[in-house]
């Protein structure tokens, strides 16, 4: 049997089609398996977390820079992710431990609740909430916050033994290691 060279031209053709094909259709049901998985926080929850970071990043740093607001909110992030506080953004903003008897919160406004701690600059809140949704939702980071775990207004000296990252705004920020 004598093969021409237009015959081969054509199986190879074929052959090289039925390769793409297979391989695109082994691709298409990867991406299909991937996008049916169910993501484990609801709307609902993730309104909840950004109302969270939006509140600390406001009371805690409403009046900083920019930096300053993202410094802030990597903080909690970062203490999320860390297995040392809560898992959840709610509970590491919310968190509250007892110390000799003395009710101790991971942010002050949290336990100086009053008229103080409540919203009223809602254009500096909206700041805020877009703060929130840049790191908690797109990933913003800065990168010298990456390790960062704690901070403390510049007016004050807790005596901490921990590395020093940064000063950003009336902040200064720390990590454990």
């Amino acid at each position: 049997m004598v093969i021409t060279k237009s015959i081969l031209r054509i199986l190879t053709l074929a052959i090289a089609v039925m390769i793409t094909m297979t391989v695109f259709h082994s691709k298409a049901e990867e991406y299909q398996e991937e996008n049916l998985k169910v993501s484990p926080i609801t709307a609902s929850m993730r309104e909840r977390q950004l109302k969270c970071l939006a509140d600390n990043i406001y009371f805690e740093a409403g009046y900083e820079s920019f930096e300053g607001k993202v410094a802030v909110a990597q903080v909690t992030l970062n203490r999320a992710s860390n297995g040392k506080w809560p898992s959840d953004v709610c509970g590491v903003v919310y968190q509250k431990n007892v110390v000799y008897q003395k009710v101790i919160c991971q942010f002050s406004w949290y336990c100086q609740q009053g008229p103080k701690y409540r919203i009223s600059n809602q254009q500096v809140y909206s700041e805020s909430m877009t703060v929130a949704k840049k790191v908690l939702l797109e990933g913003f980071r800065l990168p010298s916050m990456t390790r960062a775990l704690y901070y403390h207004a510049d007016y004050v000296d807790p005596k901490w033994k921990k590395p020093k990252l940064s000063k950003i705004g009336r902040h200064i920020f720390y990590s454990d290691v």
